[in-house]
């Protein structure tokens, strides 16, 4: 057997290094593997600032709900007389006035739980968003593993063209076989040449891809070692699906956001009662000097929030709406991928249960007749095509199977 076709039984890749036509292929200290990659674009990827950045401020907000309210100052000062009677007095009036609001302390309470269910909420999404980006850096690694293989493929596929089109061509030569022999060769030939060309392109788009996920933290050159997934047995549909709902971290963000939401109800049905400013004044004129205290109340008759209570009152609905929505939704998707999963490892099973084997004997037997004058070189051809195709869709249901593991994962939140 050729080393692709044992590294397919085995389902070892080994060390796979990418490969760029007018680029020398080489081990560099740019060579990583999956777990890697993964580290670099949860450090590096735009998503991962972001889901960041909104920690921060939640973050803010809650450090403004535990806030008290600042007290306000007033002075003033001016020359003052007293000229009715006239006694010749004559002093520096001022008045200093300081006011100090109270918050009623059951809307401050609301508004503080309001805020750390906010917090709460960003750091669920945090882990969210953490989960959506390994996910997304491990399909993009699986892709490239197929796009160098494909292209391996396609090159081992060009130089046994290569080799029997010298062949053809010395038959010919000789005049062992027609011309029209190596017509065919030729063309087999540039149709060899074209699947290389059209591999080569897919793998520069894969690699590019990768990159990108990963915040350009790649580099322009860069090579990837890693293998494909292997059949994980014991996985149950019931089971994944219940620890989905129960701690996924999309579902448990918007948990937060529902009770947030029930807080900032709470709040606002609080803010009814309105806030008391406790005032002190002193005041000092020509002929009197005076303390003074007092209270402003303002007085909730005409209005008293309705507009914000149902305001809030609608999120809080909307919330529950799109908690129950997700959960339905990822009870889908969850089957969804199980079933991928399951249909890309029968696929596996039936080539290495034979197919492998089956198309490889076959090349083998076509070139040992074409090499002994049995059998026809478009015979030797069909065999070529079909032992590649075969080792190619092998590798692609290897492929499938990754990335709805990978895919099964993230709508898990993480496979047991």
């Amino acid at each position: 057997m050729t080393p692709v076709l044992i590294c397919q039984i085995t389902g070892l890749l080994g060390l796979v290094i990418v490969a760029i036509p007018g680029y020398a292929t080489e081990l560099s200290s740019s060579e990583y593997t999956l777990n890697q990659v993964v580290q670099l674009a949860l450090q590096h990827n735009p998503v991962m600032n972001g889901a960041e950045a909104v920690l921060e401020q939640s973050q803010g907000r809650r450090v403004t709900a535990g806030a008290y309210l600042n007290p306000t100052i007033i002075g003033s000062a001016g020359r003052g007389s007293i000229r009715d009677p006239s006694t010749g007095v004559s002093v520096t009036e001022r008045t200093i006035t300081v006011e100090q609001p109270l918050e009623w302390v059951g809307k401050r309470a609301a508004r503080q739980r309001a805020a750390d269910a906010g917090l709460a909420g960003a750091l669920a999404g945090m882990d969210e968003t953490k989960v959506m980006v390994m996910g997304e850096v491990k399909a993009a690694f699986f892709q490239l593993l197929f796009a160098q293989h494909e292209a391996q493929l396609a090159r081992e596929n060009l130089k046994t063209v290569e080799d029997l089109v010298k062949v053809v061509s010395a038959r010919v030569s000789t005049r062992e076989a027609p011309k029209f022999e190596l017509v065919k060769a030729t063309v087999e030939l540039q149709k060899s040449k074209k699947d290389l060309a059209r591999a080569d392109n897919a793998l520069l788009v894969a690699r590019a891809k990768l990159n990108t996920v990963t915040g350009k933290s790649l580099g322009d050159s860069f090579a990837i070692q890693g293998k494909f997934e292997t059949v994980r047995s014991g996985l149950e549909l019931r089971v994944l699906t219940d620890q989905a709902l129960e701690r996924h971290p999309a579902l448990r963000r918007q948990q937060h956001v529902v009770e947030q939401a029930e807080f900032t109800i709470e709040q606002e049905r609080a803010s009814r009662i309105p806030n008391v400013a406790v005032i002190g004044q002193y005041h000092r004129e020509a002929g009197d000097e005076s303390i003074m205290g007092g209270l402003s109340v303002p007085l909730p008759i005409w209005y008293r929030r309705q507009g914000e209570i149902g305001a809030a009152m609608g999120t809080h609905r909307w919330a529950q709406a799109e908690r129950a929505r997700m959960q339905q939704e990822l009870e889908q998707t969850i089957t969804q991928h199980f079933q991928e999963v399951r249909t890309a490892q029968a696929q596996m099973q039936v080539f290495e249960e034979g197919l492998l084997f089956q198309a490889k004997e076959a090349l083998d037997i076509a070139q040992f007749s074409f090499r002994h004058g049995a059998t026809s070189l478009l015979e030797v051809i069909d065999a070529q095509r079909v032992n590649r195709q075969t080792l190619l869709e092998y590798a692609q249901a290897r492929a499938d199977h990754s990335i709805a593991l990978t895919r099964l994962e993230r709508a898990v939140g993480g496979l047991p």
